[in-house]
């Protein structure tokens, strides 16, 4: 039931009888569906997705870039098993190209993300180097358009 998984990452607010109707299965089968995905772990989490620039609350998020020795018969997964410990860390990805490892984190200001680096990322062991990026604005994230771009009103030349 690859589509009831695609109605859930969509819009998990759904009732089981209105994506019973979608997919054209009983409830039940669509119930029994998602309790087996949770019971697997295919389903991990059932999540808001919040703009938070329209709250009071002020947050910086940034990429962190990262450079890592590998452990020798674990590869990465130990360094990244200490790094997605930390709170701060929102997401932690392997990645291919000049960096090994992506971090996301969310603090309260740029210099508490910048402390996370030297005080808690730079000193692992493993890790030989970062690079830090600050998101400025957020225009599409996990799908959802965060601000959509108007086009500015067209002008009339005054002759």
């Amino acid at each position: 039931m690859l589509e009831l998984l695609r109605l859930l990452e969509k819009d998990c607010t759904l009732t089981r009888g209105q994506m019973a109707a979608m997919l054209g299965r009983s409830e039940a089968e669509v119930s029994d569906a998602i309790a087996d995905f949770e019971a697997r772990g295919v389903i991990l989490r059932y999540k808001a997705v919040v703009d938070w620039e329209k709250t009071d609350v002020e947050m910086v998020t940034a990429l962190i870039d990262v450079k890592v020795t590998p452990q020798r018969g674990e590869g990465f997964d130990r360094v990244a098993e200490r790094i997605y410990q930390y709170d701060e860390v929102e997401s932690l990805y392997l990645m291919s190209g000049g960096y090994d490892l992506s971090v996301l984190i969310t603090g309260r200001t740029m210099k508490e993300v910048a402390l996370f680096v030297a005080e808690k990322l730079a000193p692992l062991e493993s890790v030989t180097g970062t690079a830090t990026h600050f998101l400025l604005k957020k225009y599409k994230d996990g799908g959802v358009v965060f601000a959509p771009v108007t086009p500015q009103e067209e002008r009339i030349l005054m002759v």
